[in-house]
C-alpha cells in the first residue's frame, strides 16, 4: 500500500528571511514539506544561506537549484550548483532535486557520500507537451537507472486527455513517483494525484508564488478539494466547460459531499473536445459531470440515453455514468433551477401567485430570452411549458429563429431588442456570458430598454449582481440572480450524483458566502 501523497509548498522568495517566513507559514497552513528554490534567491551564499535555512526548519525540506535550461533561474555552471546541493544534503535536507540531463554527473560528483536520511529526486520537465505513454514509460526507466530514490516527471497539458497518460504512469510505477502535468488543462493531475498514488503534489502559499504553471494553492487543496480524504476509491465528479476556472461548483459540491460523508471529489475540467474527453476518461471512477458553456448541446450527442426533458430542450447540463453498465445518461437541471427561481421572484415582487389555472405566474407573460445556446433552450422550453409567450434575441438571428420556431415564439437580433417593447411588465432572461467576470462592465441590453420589464433574470452568477441586474434594479424591475438558479440546479445535480437529498441550507450558505 502506498503512503499518503505529501503536500509540498514551494518557496520562490528572493531572500532567505522571506524563505524562512514561507516555511513557517507553510507549516501553519498544513503542508508536509517545503521546497527551497535556491535559484530564486537574489544573492546566494551557500555556506551562510543553507546553514540558516536548514538549521531546525519547521518542516522537512526539499532543496532545488533549478538551471534556466530546465525552467529555473540559475544561469551558471553545474559544479557550484552540485556543491550547493551536496552541502544541503550534509546539512540535513530531506530531499534534493537534480535534473535527469545531469543526474549521472551529479551522482559521480557525490561519490556515494549521500546521507541515509536524504532522498534524491531525479526530475524531467517538458514545457511543450506530454509525450506518448510509451515515451513516458521509457523516461521513467531512464530516471530509475540513474539511481534515483524518487522519479519526478512534469509535462505540459495541450489537452486534458494528456493527464490520463500521466495517471497510468503513476499507477503502474513500481518506485515512488511525482507525476505532474502543468498548466490549466493539467490541473486535475495535481488535484487527483493522491487517488492514483503520486508521491507528492505542490500547493502555493498564495497566487503569484507558483514555482510552475498551474499550481493550486495549498488552501484550495486542503479546504476546497479535501485532498487528505482522496484515495483510490474516491469517485471523481467535475464541471466540464471552456472556460471553467471561474466556476464555484468545486467549492459547493465538495463541501456538500463532505457534509454527507460521500467519498467523492468535484474538480474543474477544461475540455476542448467533449467526445475526446469521454473516449479517454471512460473509467467508472469518473462518475458524473456538470456540463457548461460551450458543451451543453454537444453533450446531448455523446450521451447513450437522455432524459425526456433534456431531449426536448436539446441541451444536457448533467451527465451520470450509470454504475451498472457504464452508459452515459444526460439530464437538464438548468430548466428546473431557472424557471422555479424566476417564478418565485415574480411571486415575491407581486406578492401573489398567478390567478389562472396553470398556477404559474409566467402564464400569459411575454418572456424574452437572450441567447440561443443550451441555457437559452432550457429557459425557452421552461417558459413555454408554463404558458408564457416566448421571444428569442440572439446575436446570430438565424439561431434565434431556429429556437423560436422550436418553441413557437418570435425571434429578434440583439440590436433590435433595444427598441422592442410591445407591452409593459415583460420578463427578461439573459442566458449568455455577457457581463461575466472579468468583463463586468458589459451588459446585453442598454439600460433605457429595461424600464419595460417587471423582472430581469441573469444566468451569470459571477459577479452576483451583474451590470444588467444593477441597471434593471435602478429601472424599477425585480431581479433574480444567476446564483439562485445555480443553487437550485446544483441541488438537483447533487441528488443525481449521490442518490441522497441535497443539503440545501449548507449549499445556500456556501454560495452566499462565496458569491
Amino acid at each position: 500500500m502506498r503512503e499518503p501523497t505529501l503536500l509540498c509548498v514551494p518557496s520562490v522568495a528572493k531572500s532567505t528571511d522571506q524563505m524562512a517566513a514561507d516555511m513557517r507559514l507553510a507549516r501553519s497552513n498544513g503542508a508536509d514539506l517545503v521546497e527551497i528554490r535556491l535559484d530564486h534567491l537574489q544573492s546566494f551564499d551557500p555556506q551562510r544561506d543553507l546553514r540558516f535555512l536548514l538549521k531546525d526548519p519547521p518542516l522537512p525540506t526539499l532543496v532545488t537549484y533549478r538551471p534556466n535550461w530546465e525552467g529555473g533561474e540559475y544561469e551558471g555552471d553545474d559544479e557550484p550548483r552540485f556543491e550547493a546541493l551536496c552541502l544541503a544534503m550534509e546539512l540535513g535536507a530531506d530531499y534534493v532535486d537534480v535534473e535527469l540531463k545531469v543526474a549521472d554527473k551529479f551522482f559521480a560528483s557525490i561519490s556515494n557520500k549521500k546521507p541515509e536520511k536524504c532522498k534524491i529526486i531525479v526530475s524531467s520537465h517538458n514545457y511543450q507537451f506530454t509525450p506518448s505513454l510509451e515515451d513516458l514509460g521509457n523516461l521513467v526507466a531512464r530516471i530509475q537507472a540513474t539511481g534515483a530514490d524518487i522519479v519526478k516527471i512534469a509535462t505540459t497539458a495541450v489537452d486534458i486527455s494528456d493527464v490520463a497518460r500521466m495517471f497510468q504512469i503513476i499507477v503502474h510505477c513500481q518506485v515512488p513517483i511525482i507525476g505532474l502535468v502543468m498548466k490549466e488543462r493539467g490541473l486535475i493531475c495535481r488535484l487527483l494525484c493522491s487517488k492514483f498514488g503520486g508521491y507528492l503534489t505542490f500547493g502555493t502559499l498564495e497566487s503569484g508564488k507558483e514555482s510552475a504553471p498551474g499550481q493550486p494553492s495549498i488552501s484550495d487543496l486542503l479546504n476546497v478539494y479535501n485532498i487528505r480524504q482522496i484515495g483510490p476509491d474516491t469517485k471523481v465528479f467535475g464541471i466540464i466547460g471552456k472556460p471553467v476556472g471561474h466556476s464555484k461548483g468545486p467549492i459547493l459540491h465538495n463541501a456538500a459531499f463532505r457534509s454527507v460523508g460521500f467519498n467523492a471529489v468535484y474538480v474543474p475540467l477544461l475540455v476542448d473536445n467533449l467526445a475526446d474527453f469521454f473516449n479517454v476518461y471512460s473509467s467508472p471512477d469518473f462518475a458524473g459531470f456538470s456540463c457548461t458553456i460551450p458543451h451543453k448541446e454537444a453533450a446531448l450527442k455523446i450521451c447513450d440515453e437522455v432524459d425526456p426533458i433534456a431531449k426536448s430542450i436539446g441541451a444536457v447540463n448533467t451527465i451520470i455514468r450509470r454504475p451498472s453498465d457504464g452508459k452515459l445518461i444526460g439530464y437538464n437541471t438548468d430548466y428546473v433551477g431557472a424557471i422555479s427561481a424566476i417564478e418565485d421572484g415574480i411571486k415575491v415582487s407581486s406578492h401573489n401567485a398567478a390567478k389562472d389555472g396553470t398556477g404559474s405566474p409566467l402564464a400569459g407573460k411575454l418572456f424574452v430570452v437572450i441567447g440561443a445556446g443550451g441555457a437559452g433552450k432550457a429557459l425557452a422550453y421552461g417558459a413555454k411549458q408554463k404558458g408564457a409567450k416566448v421571444v428569442i434575441a440572439n446575436r446570430t438571428v438565424d439561431r434565434a429563429k431556429e429556437l423560436a420556431r422550436w418553441v413557437g415564439g418570435d425571434a429578434l437580433s440583439l440590436s433590435e431588442l433595444e427598441n422592442f417593447h410591445p407591452e409593459e411588465g415583460m420578463i427578461l432572461a439573459n442566458t449568455t456570458s455577457i457581463g461575466m467576470h472579468p468583463k463586468v462592465d458589459e451588459s446585453p441590453i442598454p439600460k433605457q430598454a429595461l424600464r419595460f420589464y417587471s423582472l430581469v433574470f441573469d444566468a451569470v452568477y459571477n459577479p452576483r449582481m451583474t451590470k444588467l441586474l444593477l441597471e434593471a434594479e435602478e429601472s424599477g424591475a425585480a431581479v433574480v440572480s444567476g446564483l439562485e438558479m445555480f443553487i437550485r440546479q446544483a441541488m438537483r445535480q447533487f441528488e443525481l450524483f449521490t442518490g441522497l437529498p441535497a443539503p440545501e441550507q449548507l449549499m445556500r450558505e456556501i454560495m452566499t458566502k462565496n458569491a
